[in-house]
């Protein structure tokens, strides 16, 4: 599998790493191109893998040519690629807001799929939703999803505006973890635990939790109920936080990722 990087970033330095990792190619059969020389040298002396500055001469070099530039850099690099993809070659997006339909006329080039992956994904724990051009064929695809798969689970959708939806909850969704986890370190401290110990304490119950409920097959109410005794701690806790609206404050903050997203891409 020969595969293309345009930016070499973070995100594109995890799908490097994991490509390499899992043998699905070596390093001598991946190309990326980055404006930064510093950024250059670091992704040749880590990983081996070919780099350079020039765009087209890393896109040349691949069966599927990964973008993942910043948003902002999308139309510079759609001029200087365009009339340069094969018609054979797969153009795989991880630009946020940056539509199928956009990419596909700055390009001038069809066969293209889109994906929301998130920050986990370098850690190999990641969550991407994506979609595909109708002219992306059944190779393309499953080149695709096996590329996106390393970086942990991906889901394929038929309809594009779930990725807004999938932006809103699962791209934008670990700075709503991270808040969460802050402030449960923070109320640990203030009742009188050591930071190392409110920290130890807030990530190992977040592990354990999401694990215990993913293996349990039960659903979370009951397993929110199983916790909770009668008149106990848990109870008392669950009062302030349902009694403070936590629920609504989840939904009114996905809902304004979502409007946020849709706005990005138009």
């Amino acid at each position: 599998m020969k595969v293309s990087f345009i930016g070499g970033g973070n995100m594109g330095e995890a799908i490097i790493a994991a490509l390499i990792t899992r043998k699905l190619a070596p390093p001598g059969d991946i190309f990326v191109a980055d404006a930064s020389v510093e950024r250059q040298e670091y992704l040749k002396q880590k990983y081996a893998v070919f780099t350079t500055g020039n765009n087209l001469e890393a896109a040349a070099m691949g069966e599927t040519i990964i973008l993942a530039v910043k948003p902002q850099q999308l139309d510079e690099v759609t001029r200087e690629l365009r009339g340069h993809i094969h018609s054979n070659q797969l153009v795989l997006s991880i630009i946020a807001g940056k539509t199928l339909a956009a990419l596909r006329q700055g390009l001038e080039h069809t066969a293209i799929v889109r994906a929301m992956p998130n920050t986990p994904a370098q850690i190999g724990r990641g969550m991407t939703v994506w979609t595909a051009t109708d002219s992306a064929s059944e190779t393309h695809r499953t080149t695709a999803e096996t590329i996106l798969g390393v970086m942990g689970c991906a889901a394929y959708t038929s309809t594009e505006g779930v990725l807004d939806m999938a932006t809103a909850v699962s791209g934008s969704g670990p700075a709503y973890v991270f808040l969460f986890i802050e402030a449960f370190i923070q109320a640990g401290q203030n009742i009188g635990l050591t930071p190392e110990l409110a920290r130890l304490l807030a990530f190992e119950t977040m592990l354990g939790a999401t694990e215990y409920a993913r293996r349990s097959g039960l659903d979370l109410a009951t397993l929110r109920r199983n916790v909770t005794s009668p008149g106990g701690t848990t109870a008392a806790a669950l009062k302030v936080l349902e009694g403070d609206g936590l629920s609504d404050l989840m939904e009114r903050a996905v809902a304004t990722a979502y409007r946020r997203a849709q706005e990005l891409g138009t």
